[in-house]
């Protein structure tokens, strides 16, 4: 009986691609070496605006930083609905990062279905027919026939789960396999970036706060003509290169922001909890200090002067009940 091979997506290691792996291996020792990145939420939360900025700018999404900055504080947003709709999808997405296994194939469903609510007839779902990649108006592949598709992202995962190559070049090899397969009808590329982000995340955690996404946007002439070139050769080195080289590029860019601007941290803490429990009083102390980019210590602190100066209230239990500001 002849023994099926397992699949191997194909793939040269060069001496380049070896070379950027170490480097970014030896930039993420000196960030994690920095306690001030891993301190500053500010800055994070900062690097996950432009993570979701740039990832959907790709995809044709227009809205700024700015307008991307008051989506996520829960403002109005004068814009196309779809664009925010996208918005807030990534926002909950990438927010929701910690919670699955990037190695999962029904994670990726979760995923999808989150990304693409409102967006789609049915996310979270492979798609039914042909579909291709574009670069502007210009079709660059035709997917495989959607009847191959669960076969192939099943093989797909059959080798992430089994390969032992580093976790930099696995997830690139990953990223470039999944938008050859291109298996959703739509958000492809969102979901293939978001998924190289969380398998990173999942080797060193400050990959989930990193703009990678930012510039691959920046650089997104050079991220089409990677994944032609490795399509053309059947080899998808030019992919992991590119990817390696926006990873490095997003890493040293940490690495190198100044001391002073990493532990700093943005001020009037107590109005800005005050204007969130207005829209939505049900807030727990962390969901506050995910929003203001402050630690959770640092909200408990501002709650607690804000109630001795009797601004604010709890009613009911600290799971359940919710904030009563007093004086209006």
């Amino acid at each position: 009986m002849v023994k099926k091979l397992a699949y191997q997506p194909s793939f040269t290691l060069t001496s380049e691609i070896v070379s950027l792996v170490a480097d970014i291996a030896e930039q993420i020792g000196r960030l994690n070496a920095n306690p001030g990145f891993e301190r500053n939420l500010h800055l994070r939360r900062i690097n996950r605006i432009r993570t979701i900025v740039g990832s959907l700018a790709i995809e044709g999404n227009t809205l700024t930083e700015e307008q991307m900055t008051a989506i996520l504080d829960g403002k109005t947003v004068l814009a196309p609905p779809r664009e925010v709709q996208e918005a807030r999808n990534a926002l909950a997405a990438y927010d929701k990062l910690p919670d699955w296994n990037g190695l999962r194939e029904s994670d990726l469903f979760a995923a999808h279905r989150m990304m693409m609510w409102g967006l789609l007839d049915h996310p979270g779902s492979y798609r039914s027919g042909g579909v291709g990649v574009m670069a502007g108006s210009e079709v660059i592949h035709m997917a495989p026939p959607a009847r191959q598709v669960p076969r192939l992202m099943e093989q797909l995962f059959g080798w992430l789960r089994g390969t032992t190559e580093h976790p930099l070049i696995a997830s690139s090899v990953f990223h470039y396999e999944f938008e050859f397969i291109h298996p959703f009808s739509d958000g492809n590329g969102r979901m293939g970036r978001l998924w190289q982000t969380l398998l990173v995340s999942q080797w060193k955690p400050v990959f989930a706060w990193l703009p990678v996404e930012s510039l691959v946007h920046r650089h997104q002439a050079g991220y089409y003509r990677a994944l032609q070139e490795s399509t053309t050769a059947t080899d998808c080195a030019p992919f992991i290169r590119f990817m390696l080289e926006r990873i490095r590029d997003a890493v040293v860019k940490t690495v190198k922001t100044p001391q002073k601007t990493l532990l700093k941290t943005p001020q009037k803490t107590a109005p800005a909890i005050l204007t969130l429990l207005r829209r939505k009083p049900d807030m727990s102390f962390q969901q506050v200090a995910a929003k203001l980019g402050k630690s959770e210590s640092a909200v408990k602190r501002a709650v607690r002067s804000l109630r001795e100066a009797g601004r604010l209230r709890r009613v009911g239990p600290d799971k359940g009940g919710h904030w009563e500001i007093i004086g209006e």
